[in-house]
């Protein structure tokens, strides 16, 4: 099989490599798309912890399972399945566990032909989607879902801010919150972004680069906000804080920006908010996640399509973050 190679910090080769064989528990998935996370950008520079080379990257994938290993029904033979790349989550809800990892670091990722992964890590399809739509959704969608839902307790009606609007993690939770009836608001440095934002149902968006951005914000909002979501952290975060309502949950699933230094504690405790971290999620959000896709027939916004050929060009295109929703790779 093909697959995209990274043998070193800043390397990527195409190679080909032996055909994936099951383990005991584990099908074999031909993989029809893949797509890119900024995951798989820090791991290509260097800057992810457990590094090891060579490897495959790559956490979302959907395709058609080729073979079956010993112990799994052969039924799920030439079943189209998407890849759940939260491994090992343990038996807490609250958080995962020591075993935890995600597909593509340590173990092989989608980029390639074909991947070997236990039968418990895959899913039907939801019917409405594309092989494109259906790659951009499992890492990103699971993260966003988890980050609203399970931890942040979203509410119909309630006003939300998602933060730096254009990545697939915060277009998932803009279409996400949309769905459960929410009203939502973006933050974008890009005008372009906040346009195609409304698009897919934000009321507005904010020039974070702006100053008195948030001022502006509560205003043409007509209040602050009960939810904000947030990957950036730095000195924004500060900015969110003042834009929390009594009560409101701030999510957080990021550090792009660095440690926002100084928390004002006393706006926090005074205000009632909570800081809520996440990371990925556990198997019921993954199948809540699925549900809701499928119930409400949410299609996930693929921005571009590369063949594996340019995966140099989709990596770039990423690290600039020139992307509105999901990159898109296919053999």
């Amino acid at each position: 099989m093909r697959a995209i190679l990274l043998t070193a910090v800043n390397q990527l080769e195409i190679r080909e490599l032996p055909d994936p064989v099951p383990a005991a528990g584990e099908v074999v998935v031909r993989i029809a798309a893949a797509a890119l996370n900024h995951r798989d950008v820090w791991i290509k520079l260097g800057q992810y912890a457990g590094l090891k080379f060579p490897s495959i990257p790559g956490s979302d994938g959907v395709g058609e399972v080729v073979a079956a290993g010993e112990g799994v029904d052969p039924a799920w033979r030439g079943r189209r399945v998407l890849i759940n790349p939260s491994f090992g989550w343990g038996p807490f809800e609250g958080a995962q566990g020591a075993d935890f990892s995600i597909l593509g670091l340590p173990r092989h990722g989608t980029l390639a032909e074909a991947i070997a992964v236990p039968v418990a890590q895959v899913s039907a399809v939801p019917g409405h989607l594309s092989d494109e739509e259906s790659a951009a959704l499992p890492l990103a969608g699971l993260t966003a879902w988890r980050a609203l839902m399970s931890r942040a307790g979203l509410r119909r009606g309630e006003r939300v801010l998602v933060g730096g609007i254009g990545g697939g993690t915060a277009v998932f939770a803009l279409q996400f919150a949309v769905a459960a009836g929410a009203e939502v608001w973006v933050t974008s440095s890009s005008p372009a972004k906040i346009d195609q934002a409304k698009a897919l149902g934000a009321r507005g968006g904010f020039d974070y680069t702006r100053p008195g951005w948030a001022e502006t914000a509560e205003r043409e909002a007509g209040g602050l906000f009960h939810v904000l979501v947030d990957s950036a952290g730095g000195s924004g975060f500060e900015s969110l804080v003042d834009l929390a309502a009594p009560g409101g949950r701030i999510v957080f699933f990021g550090a792009t920006r660095g440690n926002p230094g100084v928390l004002p504690m006393r706006k926090v405790f005074w205000r009632q908010l909570s800081l809520l971290g996440t990371t990925m999620g556990s198997p019921a959000d993954w199948e809540a996640m699925l549900a809701a896709v499928a119930d409400r027939a949410i299609r996930p916004v693929v921005g571009e399509v590369f063949s594996f050929a340019r995966a140099a060009e989709a990596f770039a295109l990423m690290e600039r973050g020139g992307q509105f929703g999901k990159i898109v790779l296919k053999p």
